[in-house]
């Protein structure tokens, strides 16, 4: 089984790798989130690793490739969609670990900017969690980790 964690608010993240690694449960994980976990000596596969891509336009594209929500969408049920999987090297995601960006937090503040505001839409969380929930007979989505 894999996991792709992807979260804003790192605060129980840690915790809960460990006992998603406890159950001998691949780790795949975005930029920072991934270095948080391999700092706490965890075995964390990055997701550019899986995508043959780095991460671009300053963070905006991490997970928005069809290696990832290949991954999650295909349908467990459907020789087609594993023979798919199996054709293009991609093995599937069985939980998608994300929170969203405090969006709502950042436009509260009188403060804020327009572009501070504009970088905390989530676009890359918000699909990975509608991709799990496509397919949650398979893929189990956590949203609040």
């Amino acid at each position: 089984m894999r996991a792709l964690i992807s979260v804003s608010d790192k605060q129980h993240v840690v915790t809960l790798a460990q006992a998603l690694t406890a159950l001998n449960i691949e780790l795949v994980s975005t930029g920072n989130t991934q270095r948080l976990l391999a700092e706490h000596g965890l075995s964390v596969r990055s997701v550019s690793d899986l995508t043959g891509f780095p991460e671009m336009l300053d963070g905006r594209v991490k997970t928005l490739h069809p290696a990832i929500h290949g991954a999650i969408l295909a349908r467990r049920d459907l020789d087609t969609h594993l023979q798919q999987l199996t054709e293009h090297a991609i093995a599937p995601i069985d939980i998608v670990v994300v929170n969203l960006y405090p969006f709502a937090q950042t436009i509260a503040r009188p403060d804020v900017l327009l572009q501070q505001a504009l970088e905390q839409i989530d676009i890359g969380g918000v699909a990975l969690v509608r991709a799990a929930a496509k397919n949650f007979p398979a893929v189990l989505p956590l949203v609040n980790p």
